[in-house]
């Protein structure tokens, strides 16, 4: 009976000690990452003032040479800042202008092509986002007739690497007048600088092209002269393209 207590006594200490296992391990928390913060956008700008391809009669006076312009664009969502862009065509001169509010006032040179385009700005981390770009002319004193706007090259683009077909390249360009009284356009292209006369076409809408022979490994330049009814010219400047 004795021996019997001891062995039973035996086995419940084994049992007690050496059952048990590991602890249950407790399952991680987890903790999902915070939402980022929604960015608003900026919505494109609307232009409104000066009117799109006409000429600008309303400017003031500022002297014999310049005249100030108020431009004015519609209010865009999410907008802290606005970027206005106006570029003389002329000159190539390029003007950027700062404002809080859909409008600045801007004194420019009188009888001279521009194109102009407003960049609405939002929230740090947001994307700017930018208007259509219009075209006008600055009326000067008791200007009755307007040259065209120097025409735009479409294709190829300027520095850009093209492949022929049949040896041969599409020159496409467009080109708009205030007076509606374009009549002619005189395309150059060589492989120097662009003032070799390729030929005169005659205007028949406002975008137009011409198939060119080209060769291999080859730069070439072109430009395109817009000439209307009364013979006032203006010009595209020389775009370079290469043919693979």
């Amino acid at each position: 009976m004795k021996r019997l207590f001891i062995s039973l006594f035996s086995f419940l200490i084994i049992i007690s000690c050496g059952g048990g296992g590991d602890d249950p391990v407790t399952p991680p928390v987890i903790v999902n990452p915070p939402t980022p913060p929604v960015i608003l956008q900026p919505g494109a700008p609307a232009l409104s003032f000066p009117a799109d391809n006409e000429s600008c009669q309303d400017g003031t006076s500022i002297n014999d040479s310049q005249s100030e312009v108020n431009f004015q664009w519609g209010a865009s969502a999410n907008t802290n800042n606005y970027v206005l862009t106006i570029t003389n065509l002329a000159t190539s001169t390029e003007l950027t202008f700062n404002s809080t509010t859909a409008n600045k006032v801007v004194a420019l040179s009188k009888s001279d092509p521009y194109r102009w385009s407003v960049t609405a700005q939002g929230a740090t981390g947001s994307t700017p986002a930018q208007s259509s770009l219009w075209k006008f002319y600055l009326a000067g004193d008791a200007q009755v007739n307007y040259a065209p706007f120097p025409p735009d090259l479409l294709s190829p683009k300027s520095g850009s690497n093209v492949f022929s077909v049949n040896n041969e390249v599409t020159l496409t360009w467009g080109a708009s007048d205030v007076d509606n009284d374009l009549s002619t356009y005189k395309v150059y292209f060589d492989t120097t600088d662009g003032s070799t006369l390729l030929g005169s076409y005659p205007h028949s809408a406002e975008t137009t092209s011409t198939a060119v022979s080209v060769s291999a490994n080859t730069l070439y330049y072109w430009k395109v002269i817009a000439i209307d009814a009364n013979a006032n010219e203006s010009d595209s400047g020389v775009y370079t393209f290469r043919v693979e």
